[in-house]
């Protein structure tokens, strides 16, 4: 069984999909494999309780793998489509773009404060898509 999901982002950080794949599950199990379609985004499993979180999170990412205008990043080359083009590259290289998540009778078997995010790295809104396939 397989889908694609269309999920817009808003700019740089988490997007939570729980509900959306959640909802788009049949009552059965099997492993759950989600996979990012673009070369500057990722997938992240992490707390959806509190929203600090994700934000604190996206600022890290941004300190980690600062624009080509910062001066310590003044070595990049690849930057024709903007300052946050190939720092987008690097941060979707430290971070998981496909995540494997067991299926309980059609339940993601999620710890209690766990969600699934889409990560955006761009500064701009995107459209991005993620495959999924239950197996």
């Amino acid at each position: 069984m397989q889908t694609t999901f269309a999920i817009d982002t808003r700019g740089p950080g988490l997007t939570e999909i729980t509900d959306r794949v959640a909802a788009w599950l049949p009552p059965r199990s099997g492993l759950l494999t989600l996979f990012v379609r673009h070369t500057s985004a990722s997938l992240l499993i992490q707390e959806n309780a509190d929203g600090d979180v994700q934000t604190d999170l996206a600022a890290f990412l941004r300190r980690l793998v600062p624009p080509t205008t910062d001066p310590s990043m003044s070595y990049l080359t690849h930057t024709y489509e903007g300052p946050d083009d190939m720092p987008g590259h690097i941060r979707a290289m430290l971070l998981p773009t496909s995540l494997g998540i067991p299926v309980t009778d059609g339940r993601m078997a999620l710890g209690t404060w766990q969600g699934v995010y889409l990560v955006e790295h761009r500064d701009r809104p995107h459209r991005r898509q993620v495959a999924a396939h239950l197996g």
